[in-house]
């Protein structure tokens, strides 16, 4: 397995990871009080719109090159990071 299979492996791992956690926040709101919902809901879509844009550079990723991949990996834990971020603070909100 190249370093490039191994780096798309880990990070489709994460982001199925992310989802799942994502379902869990999601079905803590359905149980929220009515007040408190709508925040939740807002902190979900803001998760999905950054599982989204992890979800298309992992996208770019697999259509690089070899060689090129390389180039983006910058970007691609930007994102990650980013992403990881708002769930580590939505996680802390819903408990």
């Amino acid at each position: 397995m190249s370093m490039k299979e191994a780096y798309e492996k880990k990070m489709h791992a994460q982001l199925d990871e992310w989802d799942a956690e994502i379902r869990k926040l999601k079905a803590r709101a359905d149980k929220a009080q009515a007040d408190g919902q709508l925040e939740y809901y807002k902190q979900i879509e803001d998760l999905r719109e950054r599982q989204q844009r992890a979800q298309e550079k992992l996208d770019e990723l697999r259509r690089a090159s070899d060689t090129a991949w390389e180039d983006m990996r910058a970007g691609i834990e930007s994102a990650w990071d980013s992403m990881a971020e708002a769930m580590r603070k939505a996680s802390s909100r819903f408990k």
